[in-house]
């Protein structure tokens, strides 16, 4: 092993363990807020009018909170975060991709004597988080849309009863399981706290951007708009949602060979690979000295990713 690189790690390692036991509590840092709004209210009093917004911050130090906001990728980051139902900040995030990222690279360069595979499996460890995060954002819609129906219900016989759209909106995020509950509950105190209706469905629906949502949503606020039954529209609308459900369900069915084989392209491998290196690390070695050994590999990585593509394509049918 180098100095430099002895140098790198030792420094990383340090790095880590200072920033863990500095990082502060979750109390300190809702006192640390309060005292800084305070300070900027006082600052800003006289000069320029204040605001009642919510501002949005990605990380409890403020010079990391400017650098994450300069980032071109933070408002995706952040928006896939609030789809996934995490209440992660991009500080911590940011942190641990990058010292993820740093000890693959370091631990794959002393595996994988390549000077373009060593890059790749650091990053591919860096962004195993927002793998993660996709992961469970694909989990958490399909519960929604299990869900979204029996709450389509719901709100269609609170409004025969008698109630209005608010008191449904809010039944609903009562009485319906999470995610689909938790959902109606934010859009419910949003309003509360001066929101329009419209605004709210929309900020729901850049939470959680499912066809279904969009219909719920357009019956709500073309009914506003225009009018009618909404009951009726709503009955209509739970309706399409099962059928669509239910098509779902056939679909995943029929792909389950194709989506199989995707997964066994994708990781099989990869397992091999490190089984062997387990028994007999100098097996393989060969493969990352030899520069027809690189090409392969190469060349091995590129007609999986196309394999997968294809596979992808194939099994993914729009309802």
């Amino acid at each position: 092993m180098s100095p430099a690189v002895l140098f790198l790690l030792l420094l990383v390692l340090s790095f880590g363990v200072v920033l863990y036991f500095l990082w502060p509590t979750r109390e300190e840092k809702a006192v640390e807020q309060q005292l800084a709004g305070i300070e900027e209210a006082r600052a800003t009093s006289g000069k320029a009018a204040d605001t009642i917004l919510k501002k949005e911050v990605q990380s409890s130090t403020p010079w990391l909170d400017d650098i994450i906001n300069g980032i071109p990728a933070s408002a995706a980051l952040t928006r896939l975060i609030s789809q996934s139902g995490q209440k992660w900040q991009m500080g911590p995030l940011v942190c641990f991709a990058f010292v993820a990222t740093i000890i693959a690279w370091w631990l794959a360069s002393t595996i994988i004597p390549s000077v373009l595979l060593s890059p790749l499996v650091g990053v591919a460890v860096g962004l195993s988080p927002c793998l993660y995060l996709y992961v469970l954002r694909e989990v958490r819609f399909r519960r929604i849309e299990s869900l979204l129906p029996e709450a389509v219900d719901l709100m269609a016989r609170g409004l025969r009863a008698g109630h209005g759209v608010g008191a449904v909106l809010e039944m609903v995020g009562n009485e319906v399981d999470d995610p689909v509950g938790s959902e109606f509950r934010l859009m419910t105190e949003q309003q509360n706290l001066g929101l329009p209706l419209r605004e709210a469905i929309l900020n729901m629906l850049d939470r959680v951007p499912l066809d279904d949502v969009r219909f719920l949503a357009t019956a709500i606020l073309l009914q506003k708009e225009t009018g009618g039954n909404l009951a009726l529209i709503l009955d209509k609308t739970a309706s399409v949602m099962r059928e669509r459900s239910r098509l779902r369900g056939q679909l995943r069915i029929y792909t389950a060979q194709g989506r199989i084989t995707g997964w066994i392209l994708c990781f099989v491998p990869f397992v091999m690979f490190g089984l062997i290196n387990i028994t007999n690390r100098n097996y393989e070695r060969t493969l990352f000295t030899d520069p027809l050994g690189l090409h392969m590999v190469y060349g091995g990585l590129i007609l999986m990713a196309i394999g997968v593509l294809i596979i992808r394509k194939i099994v993914s049918i729009k309802v």
